[in-house]
């Protein structure tokens, strides 16, 4: 990829990290002129963000503030890295599930 593709996709993922609302406005960005460094972005923070709620909403019942932080601190780290990766211009994917969110939101 070269690094012409990587400065136009820049802002739309960085967008892709700054909330759900970022994600859409990221996903409306990247809809006209397919950016393939955007999109890849953009499947990463979906991924998370959909993984942080299927994660956090049922932790939160058990009342457990432990669990709940160790969880919010893993999800905190993992969306650092990525939104770092989308600042640098690499397309590294999320440790631990980043390559799995590739593949389901390829399409």
């Amino acid at each position: 990829m070269d690094q012409n593709t990587i400065f136009e996709g820049k802002p739309a993922a960085a967008w892709s990290y700054i909330t759900f609302v970022g994600l859409i406005i990221a996903y409306s960005m990247n809809s006209a002129p397919k950016n393939p460094f955007a999109a890849f972005h953009i499947r990463q923070s979906l991924g998370l963000t959909l993984s942080y709620f299927l994660v956090m909403i049922p932790l939160s019942m058990l009342n457990s503030w432990a669990a709940s932080a160790g969880f919010f601190v893993l999800f905190f780290v993992l969306w650092l890295y990525g939104i770092i990766s989308a600042f640098q211009g690499h397309m590294r994917p999320i440790p631990l599930v980043g390559n799995f969110y590739q593949k389901v939101f390829s399409k």
